[in-house]
């Protein structure tokens, strides 16, 4: 039995540890990897006054990426300043859903709903933007949730087919609408339209009504297809600037790498908060941090 190195194994033996910590010191001095995120604000939040192509040039000068416009809006001023920008549009909000519900009793006002919808759909086809925020309905006294489910359902699956032919998915956003309060009932709702060509829009700060993002996240997994950003106190509800509310980011942001989610993050916070060009870039940068958690 040996008891001891030669020279040569010493040798050896030397190298291979020194190497090892080289390799060791240069993963250590290696960055974390950023994430694939990009932030984005939503165009009915902007405080910033002024007409759609002042408003696109105040946020890109903030520092966000993209925009997210309403439907119905002129769509020539959206594309000119989109163009002048060099924003992107990373998502379309559907102007009409909450007033016209899928869910409707009425029928007329269901397919008045579904007219908003396919407006909106055409809206981002024009922008660039590969989906459509959907609120699919409301339960109220009149609606009972499984009437909203089997309506708002029905309904959207008639405009799958405006869906293809565009090439822009809806997707359903969780409101406070008492309407989808826990991820198996999202899941449920999403497999009883059945589509590619509809996903989940993910709001980070209204699920807090109902539970923690992060438990959502894994259960939504590849159908989140776009992400609201937002912040909600206990105290002040919705009126808290990013960090100050009650979610939990490094937990957040560790359920959507786990998910692999990329693409956009688009900010819902309230309209005080981009009311000026120092507002803008302060929560420009709190959605970085934010992003970095």
């Amino acid at each position: 039995m040996r008891h001891g190195l030669n020279r040569r194994d010493f040798l050896k033996h030397g190298g291979a540890v020194a190497a090892a910590a080289a390799l060791g010191t240069a993963a250590a001095a290696e960055p974390a990897r950023k994430r694939n995120l990009h932030k984005a604000i939503m165009y009915a939040t902007i405080g910033f006054p002024g007409s759609v192509m002042e408003k696109l040039r105040a946020v890109k000068a903030a520092g966000f990426e993209g925009v997210e416009p309403m439907s119905h809006m002129n769509q020539d001023d959206v594309v000119r300043a989109l163009e002048e920008t060099g924003l992107k549009a990373a998502s379309v909000c559907c102007a009409t859903h909450w007033d016209k519900p899928l869910s409707h009793p009425d029928e007329r006002v269901r397919r008045e709903g579904r007219e908003g919808i396919q407006r909106a759909l055409h809206d981002a086809k024009r922008y660039g933007a590969t989906s459509v925020l959907v609120v699919p309905g409301r339960v109220t006294r009149d609606v009972p949730y499984d009437d909203c489910f089997r309506r708002a359902a029905a309904e959207i699956k008639l405009l799958v087919p405006v869906a293809q032919d565009t090439g822009v998915k809806m997707a359903i956003e969780n409101v406070w609408n008492d309407f989808i309060t826990r991820p198996d009932q999202a899941v449920a709702f999403l497999d009883a339209i059945n589509s590619p060509m509809v996903g989940w829009h993910f709001d980070i700060g209204n699920v807090l009504r109902y539970g923690a993002p992060e438990d959502w996240i894994p259960v939504l997994g590849k159908r989140i297809l776009k992400l609201h950003i937002k912040e909600y106190g206990k105290v002040k509800g919705f009126d808290v600037k990013l960090f100050e509310g009650d979610d939990r980011w490094p937990a957040i942001m560790k359920a959507l790498d786990e998910v692999g989610y990329e693409g956009w993050g688009i900010s819902e916070q309230p309209g005080k908060q981009s009311a000026d060009a120092a507002a803008l870039k302060d929560l420009a940068e709190r959605m970085d941090r934010a992003f970095a958690s």
